[in-house]
């Protein structure tokens, strides 16, 4: 089990110990962000451990009770005392090997609360709160002791009381025992939430932007939020349980994830987020130069078109001959990698439910597994394996070391895992602590053997990336497959405007953007019908995808034919993965969004707009370009007459010099996008 001391307790004598405490009653505790404006309050109150948190001097958390409740022993909420605390600072900055921004300013000031049961068995713990100037991060401690050894948790007694009636944008949890990531959003005010996933998105009465969310997940289950009671506005941490109930299995010396509070007086100043980067440890790696963002293509959107199959047949996707032709596509287009999927012995019959029966070496005999890595090698591209468990992790774990060295040896480098299933075989929560210590060993273990994971049926991204940079980009939201069969006919084209806000605060995305068969006629023969599921973006949003939805891995999802006589294809080509600055120029939650960022080791930048159901423009100046230098913009916009529901595929490109001076006009169709890679003049 993974366990870590506390670094700093401070230690009393008992006589000081009840002064402190009683002090802490009357005054409470308090730390501020180094700019001043987000303070944290704590205190004893009742003898409940509280913290309140304000913004510019505004409430945004009320006083909320901190605590657990355990089996086989009372709450460790009551009839507390807090025996002393002690403070810090810090302000460095550390490089990330990628990423939305290049470097990454950490600069906080740190309290810490040391508290003590007033009763037997006078149990100890902590809690560490650090300001930051984009937001709060707390984690509770248990230092060792006699009081505490082994112990099972059944539920974490967080609050967060909301001060008033906060806009919210949402998708649930534990609806029916499923607890899927792969959900349109709702918006409603927060006293009307039941359950729901983090991170939750949030904006007060007075315009302040807040986000819930946890970082540096470790060892414990993933944590949902629990509606208010009564009308209320009062969330609960709520855990994902192992099969008989219980949330935490543990042993001190322990500590918990942080429970992070991001804040902004923007929409647009929420992205980059980087406050849960800074509550993970830094790279334990020795050596990230094998760590390499890429763009790639794969055999996968035939599948869900109908037009291959995962599994052995006629209609079989993962061939050799299939494979060949997709690497010399990606040869020819500058493109770094090539997903086969259906490749391994498993996927006939009910593969949903072949968790036991996978084989993550063995490839079917129309697919030359050695062969193909060596002709991939010999053009330049890297294959990406799929490993798909149909959450039987068990036998993933079992096979992972000798799989892994096998793709190590053959100089595949990245892997694409899947995790289709509610619950474990053993029955426990797809977020349990079982689940979260599976992934932890599988990114450990992927280090190991120099390979790069991009996770599908996630744990939702806490920041684990500071720690492993090979753990690169996960799902963990509704993606690109949706528009082949979803329900709903496909996402609406408010959700990418959307998920910016909301799920790619927590990390990069797999969404799979770059389908230009937006009638999905491939897979038909016919335009599909308004009321069928299809892509409902224009071809030009498109494009600007690549640079709002945020991937280190970023795929071009068509079939390698849809991109051929494409023009706008050359976009895909030039667009980077990996970036120096990232500035959201506008955005509104669930309206639009404009995003520059600019490449790094590079002097270009790129700029993504993206729009809902609206038709809109803007004057965008370029003041983020060095002045006094010449660049051209290459500009991939909607054409004449656009819209994502009639008129879906005109896209006009067309270049024009620009400057810092530039104010540059992004016009969006309905449903539409506009992409811009602007190089410096020749």
């Amino acid at each position: 089990m993974w366990m870590r001391r506390p670094t700093r307790y401070l230690v009393l004598g008992t006589a000081y110990a009840a002064f402190a405490a009683g002090a802490a009653a009357q005054d409470p505790l308090r730390v501020a962000s180094p700019d001043g404006r987000n303070e944290v309050s704590v205190e004893v109150r009742e003898g409940r451990l509280q913290y309140g948190i304000r913004r510019d001097g505004r409430m945004i958390i009320m006083p909320s009770v901190l605590g657990f409740e355990f089996r086989g022993a009372p709450r460790l909420r009551d009839s507390l005392r807090i025996m002393g605390s002690s403070r810090s600072s810090t302000d460095t900055t550390w490089t990330q090997p990628w990423g939305e921004v290049a470097r990454v300013r950490d600069h906080h000031n740190e309290l810490r609360v040391s508290v003590v049961e007033a009763v037997m068995p006078q149990r100890r713990f902590g809690v560490v709160f650090r300001a930051f100037n984009d937001g709060v991060g707390f984690r509770y401690e248990f230092p060792a002791q006699p009081a505490i050894g082994e112990f099972e948790i059944m539920d974490e007694l967080t609050q967060f009381a909301m001060a008033n009636e906060a806009r919210t944008w949402w998708i649930p949890s534990n609806i029916s025992r499923l607890d899927r990531s792969e959900m349109l959003y709702a918006s409603s005010p927060v006293s009307r939430l039941d359950s729901v996933q983090t991170p939750l998105t949030m904006e007060s009465q007075e315009g302040t932007f807040i986000v819930i969310h946890e970082a540096n997940l470790v060892d414990y289950p993933r944590m949902f939020l629990a509606g208010p009671r009564e009308q209320n506005r009062t969330l609960r941490a709520a855990l994902a349980p192992w099969k008989d109930g219980v949330k935490v299995r543990g042993r001190a010396p322990f500590q918990t994830p942080w429970r992070t509070i991001q804040m902004a007086s923007r929409a647009e100043d929420l992205v980059p987020s980087l406050l849960g980067l800074n509550l993970n440890p830094p790279n334990v790696l020795p050596g990230t130069e094998w760590i390499k963002p890429m763009k790639y293509i794969g055999i996968w959107w035939g599948m869900h078109i109908g037009t291959m199959t995962w599994n052995s047949g006629p209609k079989h996707g993962a061939t050799t001959e299939t494979t060949k032709r997709y690497i010399d596509f990606a040869a020819a287009n500058g493109i770094g990698g090539v997903l086969v999927e259906g490749w391994n012995i498993g996927w006939d019959g009910d593969w949903i439910k072949n968790g036991e029966v996978f084989s993550f070496t063995q490839p079917y005999p129309d697919y030359d597994l050695k062969g193909l890595a060596t002709y991939a090698r010999s053009k330049g591209v890297k294959l990406i394996a799929h490993n798909e468990t149909s959450g039987g992790t068990v036998n993933y774990e079992k096979q992972m070391d000798g799989a892994y060295a096998l793709y190590q040896s053959l100089g595949i480098d990245a892997i694409k895992s899947g995790y289709v299933a509610d619950t474990t075989p053993e029955g426990h929560s797809h977020y349990s602590q079982f689940m979260v210590r599976h992934h932890r060993r599988a990114i450990e273990t992927a280090a190991k053997h120099h390979i790069m994971l991009d996770v599908h049926e996630p744990i939702h991204d806490t920041g684990e990336r500071r720690t492993y940079p090979n753990m690169m980009s996960r799902e963990g939201a509704r993606g690109m497959e949706y528009n082949a069969w979803g329900g709903e006919g496909g996402n609406p084209p408010e959700h990418e405007t959307i998920l910016f806000f909301t799920r790619l605060l927590s990390g990069p995305m797999d969404f799979t953007p770059g389908v230009f068969d937006i009638l999905i006629e491939r897979g038909t023969g016919r335009p599909r019908r308004p009321d069928e599921p299809r892509i409902r973006t224009t071809l030009a949003k498109q494009l600007a995808l690549y640079i709002t939805i945020y991937s280190p891995l970023q795929m071009a999802a068509d079939l390698p034919e849809n991109y051929e006589k494409q023009p706008a294809f050359q976009f895909i080509r030039d667009v980077k993965v990996d970036w120096d600055t990232t500035r959201v120029l506008h955005g509104k939650i669930g309206d639009y969004v404009l995003v520059a960022r600019k490449a790094r080791n590079s002097p270009e930048w790129f700029i993504g707009a993206m729009t809902d159901e609206e038709a809109r423009s803007f004057d965008v100046p370029l003041s983020f370009l060095p002045a006094g230098q010449s660049y051209v913009a290459e500009i991939y916009a909607d054409g004449p007459n656009a819209h994502w529901l009639t008129n879906p595929l005109p896209v006009t490109i067309s270049s024009r010099p620009v400057n810092s001076a530039t104010r540059l006009r992004i016009a969006m169709a309905p449903g539409g996008g506009q992409a811009v890679r602007i190089r410096p003049a020749q």
